[in-house]
């Protein structure tokens, strides 16, 4: 799961500083075509292809997320810069740099959250209970789906696929 925010994490720090928004009276660049964008798009794929390599090269998936991230945002705020608008920027790194540290609070409460569940037995005494009635697979999905249906009003949609990420793993 946490591989799946890394790759998320790394989709939007390289894709939305191209979305940013200049303010009234500035000018906004179009970079698809310019060499900028282009080095841009072909580094998001090498860190991609390094990502997915990771079984076979030994290296953490967050290295080249976030060394290729670096670069990008270097890029495009050396761009801006020669065209004196920097501000555009940075405003566009605070928006993002705002984005990921509500994410990051958020997970941290969700997987406190279900850190205190386990640490409770939570998960054991419903393991003992599924594999009591004896579930197969298709059953097992049928009742982890009805669990999430009721647990989604409470916990918010994340919380609770990591929640029952963590029951379908338990019984596994």
């Amino acid at each position: 799961m946490k591989h799946f925010f890394k790759l998320i994490s790394l989709f939007t720090g390289l894709t939305l500083p191209l979305f940013a928004v200049a303010s009234e009276g500035s000018q906004k660049f179009d970079l698809t075509s310019h060499w900028v964008g282009i080095t841009a798009l072909a580094l998001f794929f090498i860190a991609y292809l390094v990502v997915m390599a990771e079984e076979f090269i030994h290296l953490r998936k967050s290295k080249p997320v976030v060394l290729t991230a670096g670069i990008i945002w270097a890029l495009i705020a050396w761009y801006y810069q020669t065209h004196h608008i920097p501000h555009v920027v940075e405003e566009a790194l605070r928006h993002n740099l705002l984005e990921y540290a509500e994410l990051m609070l958020f997970l941290i409460v969700a997987m406190t959250y279900i850190n205190a569940l386990d640490e409770r037995q939570v998960f054991e005494a419903l393991r003992t209970w599924l594999i009591r009635k004896g579930l197969s697979y298709r059953s097992l999905f049928w009742v982890t789906g009805l669990l999430a249906f009721f647990i989604s009003p409470i916990a918010d949609n994340l919380t609770t696929a990591l929640l029952m990420g963590a029951v379908v793993m338990a019984v596994g």
